[in-house]
């Protein structure tokens, strides 16, 4: 759960669950008041009216007056034994109030008398039956022909006589299921109503959280001044006064590593100046040298030149780290990317779209063009020779892609590379073999000048073989 919803899910999560648990509760327990109560209320009503006609009943057949009922008292012997004509019996039953429009069933004299509706007596379970004639007051909901109706019966005035009244009970079934529709509708609402303010509660819980991680990503891609502003908060002071801490300390040991390594890379350069230019005297006498000494003078050459660019991008990577904020001017991209292609690889090997041909951007032209000569580079030295420059609209504004025709990057090294001294553990033989003529930090000093102009690298497979360097940046038409 925890790996598939975040703090902010789970506590607009919890605020629902607990929401829809207590809209439950409530919802469950008015339920069972207001149902049983209607309930009680319908039983009761049927009860008394089912009494009152049995009374009517009563008087119209014995003629005696409702002190001499046996629905009123158990005296049973008040009764007359005076039979009345199935017709008036059947008249008396027809003519019987009836306030919800129930069914009657008179047992009289042996024969069965029904009202306006008429009912089988069959319906009638012969317990019910048994304990009306007892002289016992019953009722039960019963299924009468697809219908729930409550069945009440009492004893008239002669042994084994009964009147029975089946009350429909549609109206309060259908009342009881709006009430059930209702309370879920409600507590459906009532969920999401927590959710929402789940979502808001943590969002609002949540903003210091989010401020902290703005505030870490920033430190992360290079700014190292994000601050944390909230110090006076009585929660999370102590927390933001640690991260600010760690911040500032953080800041001053690259601005000292900086400062380190940019002293250091100047005080190689004049010894590296002098072993240079002893190095071009000797290869100018090269001739004249035993074959001997050829070999060790061309891999001292070899690593004299990487000293050379170790030490050039330790003074490009120290000036950034530094804080140098550079200049920024309107360049023609096109014509820079061009001219700095083309002088890396020593021919012609840029091509610009028609719709990039007039796209500009305010960039530092020392940065813009070392991104494209660390390419080009790369490329003609350690990836079998640059295929291809390439300037077209799109992206942010503009997009350049930089082809090469080596073995290609693994899809696990192509965020790898473009660390400091990054090299891919899963690339090929010839291809680490490759990239052990480079220092490691070309691609770094890449992408640390794309992201300082505000755009994007990236590198993917090129469709005819090899690696595609694609840079977007942001532009537009002047």
């Amino acid at each position: 759960m925890r790996g598939r919803f975040g703090l902010r899910d789970r506590v607009m999560l919890a605020y629902g669950l607990l929401a829809l648990g207590l809209s439950g509760v409530l919802a469950l327990a008015t339920w069972t008041v207001v149902s049983t109560y209607l309930t009680q209320q319908r039983t009761s009503s049927a009860v008394v009216e089912t009494a009152d006609n049995a009374a009517t009943l009563h008087y119209g057949l014995y003629g005696l007056t409702p002190d001499c009922l046996p629905i009123r008292r158990s005296d049973i012997e008040c009764a007359t034994s005076v039979a009345v004509a199935p017709t008036e019996v059947s008249n008396l039953v027809v003519a019987l109030p009836s306030n919800d429009s129930a069914s009657m069933l008179l047992q009289y004299n042996e024969r069965w008398y029904s009202g306006t509706s008429p009912v089988d007596p069959a319906n009638i379970p012969q317990d019910m039956m048994l304990a009306a004639r007892s002289g016992i007051e019953v009722h039960r909901r019963l299924e009468v022909a697809g219908q729930q109706v409550l069945a009440v019966g009492v004893a008239m005035g002669s042994p084994g006589e009964v009147f029975f009244e089946l009350h429909p009970m549609h109206r309060l079934d259908t009342t009881l299921h709006k009430l059930k529709l209702t309370l879920i509708l409600a507590a459906i609402v009532t969920a999401l109503l927590g959710l929402a303010v789940g979502r808001l509660a943590s969002t609002v819980a949540l903003r210091p959280l989010a401020e902290l991680t703005q505030v870490a990503a920033a430190v992360a891609r290079g700014r190292l001044d994000a601050r944390l502003q909230a110090e006076n908060d009585p929660d999370l002071g102590g927390l933001a006064r640690s991260f600010n801490q760690t911040a500032e300390a953080l800041e001053k040991r690259v601005a000292a590593d900086a400062r380190f390594a940019g002293d250091i890379s100047h005080e190689l350069r004049t010894p590296l100046m002098t072993m240079m230019n002893s190095m071009q005297l000797i290869q100018n006498h090269r001739d004249e040298l035993p074959g001997s000494v050829r070999e060790p003078l061309e891999l001292l050459g070899d690593d004299l030149d990487r000293f050379r660019r170790l030490v050039v991008d330790l003074l490009e990577i120290s000036r950034d780290d530094g804080g140098d904020q550079g200049t920024r001017e309107t360049v023609r991209i096109a014509d820079l990317v061009r001219a700095a292609a083309d002088a890396t690889a020593g021919r012609e090997i840029t091509e610009v779209a028609p719709d990039a041909a007039e796209l500009t951007m305010k960039a530092d032209k020392r940065r813009l063009e070392r991104v494209i000569a660390n390419l080009v580079h790369n490329a003609e030295q350690h990836a079998g020779g640059c295929k291809g420059v390439a300037v077209k609209a799109g992206g942010l504004g503009v997009i350049v892609y930089v082809d090469d025709a080596g073995p290609g990057i693994p899809e696990a090294d192509r965020e790898r590379i473009f660390e400091r001294f990054g090299r891919g553990d899963t690339l090929p033989d010839s291809r680490i073999d490759a990239q052990r003529g480079g220092i490691g930090l070309g691609l770094a000093i890449v992408a640390r000048h794309v992201q300082w102009h505000r755009g994007a690298i990236q590198v993917k497979a090129r469709p005819e073989g090899g690696a595609r360097f694609v840079i977007e940046l942001p532009a537009k038409n002047p």
